[in-house]
């Protein structure tokens, strides 16, 4: 069986981010990049299949700009066994991924595909479900276990009631969830491995989809400063502010 792995270039999650002087977007120059945590965790559960015996072959796939080869580097540094690029240059929106990733799936054919339940730049947690829906493919999104036997996968997924158990027939989507797994640390060998692994390179018309962007972004602005707390000198004076400032109660 297959494991189709999309993976996202985001900015690491240690810097602070900067927004644009023209209120455009992020500044990402001399910013640096890497793996959408997410996405680590569904690498990482992919290749634990693999071990497991319940996976032959895990593909990496990522979408946007050349410099993405270096995140799915890492992905086959982590243990992935070959990439795909879907090179441009194109701002891609979650639709326009999903869009793609649909002619992954249906070029090559996976049993499985794993993805980060949502990119730490965006939040827009959308490219996992839309896929599966333009696949017709069952789903299970913030998956915190994934079991695999007889052609048929059970995935234990947290919601505000408890945790939740699905069970579907393959292929399917998943998403990932942080309580899924830990990813492991990537070692000096297996990066040097990683650079003589296949990574095949497409554009999107390659794979006949259109990817202009559907959305327009209108300004992006930093959120407003917090102010500074006081101090009260006893419950009842908290309790007013409460109720005649905050309005809380």
């Amino acid at each position: 069986m297959k494991v189709l792995v999309p993976v996202k270039r985001v900015v690491d999650y240690n810097v602070k981010v900067r927004v644009k002087s023209d209120q455009s977007g992020v500044d990402i120059a001399n910013v640096k990049m890497s793996m959408n945590p997410f996405d680590e965790i569904a690498v990482e559960e992919a290749i634990r299949l693999r071990e497991k015996g319940v996976a032959t072959e895990v593909i990496a796939v990522s979408c946007g700009v050349g410099a993405c080869q270096e995140t799915l580097r890492t992905a086959m540094a982590i243990g992935a066994d070959r990439a795909i690029l879907i090179e441009t240059d194109v701002e891609l929106q979650p639709l326009a991924v999903a869009k793609l990733l649909k002619a992954v799936v249906d070029k090559e054919g996976p049993g499985l595909i794993i993805l980060g339940k949502q990119a730490i730049d965006d939040d827009a947690n959308q490219t996992g479900q839309m896929l599966a829906a333009l696949a017709n493919l069952p789903q299970a999104t913030f998956a915190s276990k994934i079991e695999i036997a007889d052609g048929k996968m059970k995935a234990t997924r947290e919601v505000d009631g408890g945790l939740e158990t699905l069970q579907m027939s393959l292929p399917a989507v998943i998403t990932t969830d942080l309580r899924l797994n830990e990813p492991r640390y990537v070692t000096l060998p297996n990066i040097m491995k990683a650079k003589k692994k296949p990574l095949d390179t497409l554009k999107p018309a390659d794979l006949g989809v259109d990817v202009t962007p559907r959305l327009k972004t209108l300004k992006v602005a930093e959120p407003a400063g917090r102010k500074a707390g006081i101090k009260v000198a006893d419950v009842a004076a908290l309790v007013d502010k409460l109720k005649n400032e905050a309005k809380a109660i």
